[in-house]
């Protein structure tokens, strides 16, 4: 097998895994695991949705949360090294970002995001595509120019929930298309988890014969139908060394239903039962990487820790299988303990 041994994780269990929850999460919960994270390793968060809260409540604390961290005497030492991104699909979220950064707390990185599928993207953000890039040609510009990196993302690439089967080659023209206005890097998803193995491996081969840069290319995966660990083993093999995850794989579309109230959310789910949605789990994933011999530079027992902690906060069992069974033992002594 041919992998790198070294990797990058980034978690966005605060933006993208809580998003997805029909309880609003206490601020205070969110401060705390960002901080955890933070005390563990990762160098790369995504905390929050600069967007109008009106439709998607989970982010009516965005501003308290990002000066909060910010702000927080535990990781004064570390913040300084890590990377906050904050999502904003729409010009008025950029905005926000730009004069939060002026302020001095906005974010470092902010985050557009464009789908293969146009019915999706069209649903997801309320522009078409072609009007969608012209805004983003703008609007990142004027978020360089102010010193804040911009991620493009690229979703749908295997499959659209709403239109089903896209053509992945459509995400390689997406790819380019962000950097040529100015993206930092690109985030590419499986929107849905409807990815195979060998699709993801087709794709990130096609994307480094073309790019030659894995560093600006994030891995974004979905375990809907199981099939996560084994996707980023693809990716792996293809040579990927950058990776996206959320504490105890939660995370998803929107929420249309927070705290009892229905809310606009980005409308009905594209599941039957919400619950299977999710990214790869944090906790599964860096133990894996650990038992490859592979580098991921974080504190693997305190994310297991941390991930027993976020079960609490949501209130239910999550879909980590090292939250239930921890790591596997190097020793024989720690078999007798």
């Amino acid at each position: 097998m041919n992998y790198p041994k070294k990797v990058t994780i980034g978690d966005i269990t605060v933006r993208d895994g809580f998003q997805h929850e029909e309880k609003f999460i206490p601020t205070e919960a969110k401060i705390w695991l960002a901080e955890q994270l933070i005390l563990a390793g990762f160098k790369h968060i995504e905390v929050t949705n600069l967007g109008n809260p009106t439709g998607m409540p989970q982010f009516k604390d965005a501003d308290e949360l990002v000066q909060s961290i910010r702000n927080s005497k535990k990781i004064t030492h570390l913040i300084g090294d890590v990377t906050i991104t904050c999502v904003t699909i729409r010009e008025r979220a950029i905005e926000r970002a730009i004069q939060a950064h002026k302020d001095g707390w906005g974010p470092d990185r902010i985050l557009l995001m464009v789908s293969t599928s146009e019915t999706h993207h069209k649903k997801n953000s309320g522009l078409s595509l072609t009007e969608y890039w012209k805004m983003s040609e703008k609007y990142i510009k004027m978020a360089r120019e102010m010193g804040i990196k911009v991620n493009g993302t690229v979703s749908t690439i295997w499959g659209c929930p709403i239109d089903g089967p896209t053509e992945i080659s459509k995400a390689i023209e997406f790819t380019q298309r962000w950097f040529d206005i100015g993206a930092s890097d690109v985030e590419h998803a499986d929107h849905d988890g409807s990815a195979s193995p060998d699709r993801i491996y087709r794709y990130f081969s096609m994307l480094l014969d073309k790019f030659q840069e894995p560093d600006k290319h994030i891995v974004h995966l979905h375990t809907t139908r199981g099939w996560g660990l084994a996707n980023v083993l693809a990716a792996l093999q293809a040579g990927m060394t950058n990776y996206e995850s959320s504490i105890g794989g939660i995370g998803g579309q929107p929420a249309n239903f927070v705290d009892g109230v229905p809310v606009a959310g980005t409308g009905a789910y594209y599941y039957a039962d919400p619950l299977i949605t999710g990214l790869v789990p944090t906790e599964d994933l860096v133990v894996m990487f650990d038992e490859m011999g592979i580098e991921t530079n974080l504190d693997i027992d305190k994310i297991l820790e941390i991930g027993r902690m976020v079960e609490r906060m949501v209130g239910r069992p999550l879909r980590s299988e090292c939250i239930k069974t921890g790591r596997i033992p190097k020793s024989m002594k720690e078999w007798s303990t």
